[in-house]
C-alpha cells in the first residue's frame, strides 16, 4: 500500500511538473515591429521585382541624430540589419547589381545618405559590419518630409525608387530593374 502511494505520489508530481514543459511562452509584442516592402506592393503577384524587410523602431520624443549618428554606418532600422532581396538584375543607385539578397546599410549625413549594399547575410544590428563585404555604395538623396514621420519606415514608389524616412527626413535611391517588360 505504502508504495503505491508513493508511486502515485511521484506520478502526480512529475505530472504537474512536466505541464509547464509543453506550456507555450509567448514573446511581447516587440517595440520595433518587422515589416516589408515590395515592388510591385501587390503581395498577391509573383513577379515581384524587389523586396525589402527591416525592424520599425520609433522615434518616442528622440533625435533622429542620436538614433541614427551622421557619419557611423547604421543598421537601417531596428533589431536585424535590414535585408533587400532583388528577384532580377537591378541598377541600384547608378550601379549594376545582381539578384540575390543583401544587407542593408546607411551612413546617415545631412545633405546625401551613403546606402550601402553588403553580401554580409544574418546580421544582427551592424555591430560586425565590414566594408569589404560591401557590394555596392551610392548616394542616397535627402529630402525633407512637411510631416513628422515617428516609425522608421521603407516603400518604393511607382517608379521603384526606394524611400526610406524617418522623422522629417526622407533618403531616395532610383532603382531600375534589368530586362523587364512592361
Amino acid at each position: 500500500m505504502k508504495k503505491s502511494i508513493l508511486a502515485l505520489a511521484i506520478f502526480a508530481i512529475t505530472l504537474i511538473s512536466s505541464t509547464d514543459t509543453f506550456a507555450q511562452k509567448w514573446k511581447k509584442m516587440d517595440a520595433s515591429p518587422m515589416d516589408a516592402s515590395a515592388f510591385p506592393d501587390n503581395w498577391r503577384e509573383s513577379n515581384k521585382v524587389l523586396k525589402v524587410v527591416y525592424g520599425r523602431p520609433q522615434l518616442k520624443g528622440r533625435d533622429l541624430e542620436k538614433l541614427a549618428p551622421a557619419d557611423k554606418v547604421w543598421r537601417t532600422g531596428a533589431n536585424e540589419a535590414a535585408e533587400i532581396t532583388f528577384y532580377k538584375d537591378v541598377v541600384f543607385g547608378g550601379k549594376e547589381v545582381k539578384a540575390g539578397t543583401y544587407s542593408l546599410f546607411t551612413i546617415p549625413n545631412e545633405k546625401e545618405w551613403t546606402v550601402i549594399l553588403s553580401r554580409a547575410s544574418n546580421v544582427w544590428g551592424h555591430y560586425s559590419y565590414k566594408e569589404e563585404e560591401d557590394v555596392v555604395r551610392v548616394s542616397g538623396t535627402v529630402s525633407t518630409s512637411k510631416e513628422n514621420i515617428e516609425a522608421f519606415s521603407m516603400l518604393f514608389d511607382k517608379d521603384m525608387t526606394l524611400k526610406m524616412g524617418w522623422a522629417n527626413t526622407v533618403v531616395s535611391v532610383p532603382i531600375v530593374a534589368e530586362n523587364t517588360e512592361e
